[in-house]
C-alpha cells in the first residue's frame, strides 16, 4: 500500500521516494504507470480531481505525470507521458507536484466543505455528492428545489467563514469516536479510521481530499447557477481563483452586451427583456405577413389556373422561398373553396417538395411524392391529402422538372 503523504499535510508539493513497481501495459492501458513507497500526488477520488507533475529520476530525466488514479488494493499508480527511458524498481525519484493546479483544489474542495455546511446549518439541507471539474465544481443537495433568498443566504453565510480565516484541522479518529463526534455525513462502514477535516466550529466531515490550512485562503466563494437532478438540486460553485476568474469573465461579457445596448450594466437584463418582446413582435407580423402572401399568391394562381376534371392543378416551384413557405403556400392552395391540388417546390438547399389536395380528392399524393423523389434518391411521404419530402443536400435536381413529372402522373 503507498504511504499518502498528501494525508498529513496538503501543502507538501515536493518528495523524495522509490519505485515499487512499474505497471506493465495492457490493451486496456497503454500508458506507462508508476508505484512509489510514498506519495504526495492526490489520485481522483471523492470528487476531487487528481494531482498532475513531475517524477525526476537520478540520472536528471524529468517525467511528466499526467494522471493519477487508486488501484484496488490501496497503491496509487502514477501515469506518465511515454518517457525515453522506463525507471527501474529500486530507482530513487524526486517528485514535484504542479502548485497552482493542487493549490486550486484544495481551495475548491475546502470550499465545499464550507458551502455544505453552510446549507445545513441554514435549510437542514444535506450534500449527497460533490463533484469537482476543469471550470467549475457543483454538489447535489437533498432537496426539490432550492428558493433565491437561500442561494444568497448560503453563499454569504460560507463567505462570512471565509472571511473568519478559521483554521482547518486533521485528525484521525476510530470509527466508534466518529459516530460520537456528530459529523456532518459518517461515511460507509469500510474503514476503523477515519481522517477527518475539521473547519474550526463549523464542520466536521471525514474527507481523504487536500485542504487549505485555513479559510481565508479559499478566497471567496461564488454560487453560479442551480438545477433540478435526480437526487436533488445540483449547485454549481467556483472558489477562490477560479470565482475571480469567473467574475472577470461574466463582466466582461456583461459589458460588450451593454455596449451593444448603449446601456449601464445593471440595465442590461431589462434591455434584453425588451428585444425578446420586440423580437417576438416582429416574428409574429413577418409570420402574418407571410400567412397573407401566401394566401393571395395562392388565389391568384387559382384563378389563373383553368378546371381539369372538376379541380384545379397548381404547380409552382419558388426559388427563394424555403419549404415552410411552400407548405405555407399548398395549403392555402388546397383550403380554398374549389377542388384542387398543389404541387409546389421550394428549390432552396435542400430542395424540398409539397404535394397536396383537397380533403378527400381522387389522387394519392403519398404514393406520388414517393414515386417522383425515388427517381432522385430523395425520401418522403404523407397521406392521401398531404406528403412531403426532399432529395439529398447538394444534390443537382431540377425540381421544376420533378414537378412536371408529377402533372403529367395525374394528367395535368
Amino acid at each position: 500500500m503507498t504511504k499518502r503523504l498528501y494525508y498529513d499535510s496538503s501543502e507538501l508539493c515536493e518528495f523524495d521516494s522509490v519505485v515499487e513497481e512499474v505497471a506493465p501495459l495492457s490493451p486496456d492501458e497503454s500508458r506507462p504507470g508508476l508505484i512509489l513507497r510514498e506519495t504526495a500526488f492526490y489520485p481522483t477520488s471523492g470528487g476531487q480531481v487528481h494531482d498532475t507533475g513531475w517524477l525526476t529520476l537520478d540520472g536528471a530525466e524529468r517525467l511528466r505525470v499526467t494522471e493519477v488514479a487508486d488501484a484496488e488494493d490501496g497503491r496509487i499508480v502514477h501515469y506518465l507521458e511515454a518517457p525515453a527511458t522506463m525507471p527501474l524498481v529500486g530507482a530513487a525519484v524526486r517528485g514535484c507536484i504542479d502548485l497552482e493546479r493542487r493549490r486550486d483544489h484544495m481551495q475548491q474542495h475546502s470550499g465545499q466543505h464550507v458551502l455544505s455546511a453552510a446549507f445545513l446549518e441554514l435549510y437542514q439541507m444535506q450534500t449527497v455528492s460533490f463533484h469537482m471539474g476543469e471550470d467549475y465544481c457543483s454538489i447535489d443537495l437533498e432537496t426539490p428545489s432550492l428558493t433565491s433568498g437561500q442561494i444568497a443566504g448560503a453563499e454569504k453565510r460560507a463567505n462570512q467563514i471565509v472571511f473568519e480565516n478559521r483554521p482547518l484541522r486533521i485528525r484521525y479518529v476510530s470509527r466508534a469516536e466518529a459516530e460520537r463526534l456528530g459529523l456532518r455525513k459518517l461515511p460507509p462502514a469500510e474503514r476503523d479510521e477515519l481522517r477527518l477535516v475539521e473547519v474550526a466550529d463549523f464542520d466536521l466531515s471525514a474527507c481523504g481530499g487536500t485542504h487549505v490550512s485555513a479559510s481565508g485562503q479559499i478566497g471567496s466563494i461564488l454560487l453560479r447557477k442551480t438545477e433540478k437532478v435526480r437526487q436533488g438540486t445540483r449547485v454549481e460553485f467556483v472558489c477562490g481563483e477560479r470565482a475571480v476568474r469567473m467574475a472577470r469573465r461574466d463582466y466582461i461579457s456583461l459589458s460588450e452586451a451593454a455596449a451593444l445596448f448603449s446601456a449601464k450594466l445593471w440595465d442590461v437584463p431589462d434591455q434584453i427583456r425588451k428585444s425578446v418582446e420586440q423580437s417576438k413582435l416582429t416574428r409574429k407580423q413577418y409570420d402574418d405577413a407571410l400567412d397573407q402572401l401566401a394566401e393571395l399568391m395562392a388565389l391568384a394562381a387559382l384563378k389563373d389556373q383553368p378546371e381539369t376534371n372538376g379541380r384545379k392543378i397548381v404547380v409552382r416551384a419558388f426559388s427563394h422561398r424555403d419549404i415552410s413557405y411552400a407548405k405555407l403556400f399548398a395549403q392555402k392552395v388546397t383550403r380554398a373553396a374549389v377542388p384542387s391540388i398543389a404541387l409546389v417546390a421550394s428549390a432552396v438547399d435542400p430542395p424540398g417538395l409539397v404535394f397536396a389536395q383537397t380533403v378527400g380528392g381522387s389522387a394519392d399524393m403519398g404514393a406520388l411524392l414517393k414515386h417522383v423523389l425515388s427517381s432522385v434518391g430523395g425520401r418522403g411521404g404523407g397521406s392521401r391529402d398531404f406528403a412531403q419530402g426532399g432529395v439529398p443536400a447538394g444534390c443537382n435536381v431540377n425540381v421544376e422538372q420533378l414537378l412536371r413529372e408529377a402533372a403529367g402522373t395525374i394528367g395535368a
